[in-house]
């Protein structure tokens, strides 16, 4: 691992965080969309990540060895709950019960998520800002 390892890390962690918290905003943006492109009622979105590692030989011990990369995007999926159903018998979009399917989003678990995803924004911010403190310091011992 090279000394701006750290840096890269959390850069990744902001970038998936951004990813999150974009996916949030739409799902809170159509918590009340009934029928989108498609004709049908939207569906929440969750962004998928996953560990982002490198295999890499070394050269002392001749054995690979995870080099840690931070972590990366590999999607956007839909949530499978089901969709929630709302008796409104004056709405355009109503069954022949006058049943309306509404999308799975919850508006609080939405909230949770956001915060939780601003706080992992910020724990990243942190690091990076660390990270710099310390090359600074490093530096200042060279005087």
């Amino acid at each position: 691992m090279g000394a701006f390892s750290s840096l890269n890390i959390s850069a990744s962690g902001l970038m998936a965080e951004r990813l999150r918290m974009d996916t949030i905003s739409s799902n809170i943006a159509n918590v009340n969309t009934t029928r989108g492109e498609n004709g049908k009622p939207y569906v929440r979105k969750i962004a998928v990540f996953q560990e982002n590692v490198d295999k890499a030989l070394n050269r002392d011990t001749g054995k690979y060895e995870d080099n840690l990369l931070g972590v990366k995007a590999v999607g956007i999926q839909d949530d499978s709950s089901p969709l929630r159903r709302v008796y409104d018998p004056s709405n355009p979009d109503a069954d022949k019960d006058g049943y309306v399917s509404m999308p799975n989003v919850n508006i609080l678990n939405e909230m949770a998520d956001m915060i939780a995803s601003t706080r992992a924004y910020e724990a990243n911010v942190t690091a990076i800002n660390s990270s710099k403190s310390m090359f600074s310091k490093a530096l200042e011992i060279g005087r």
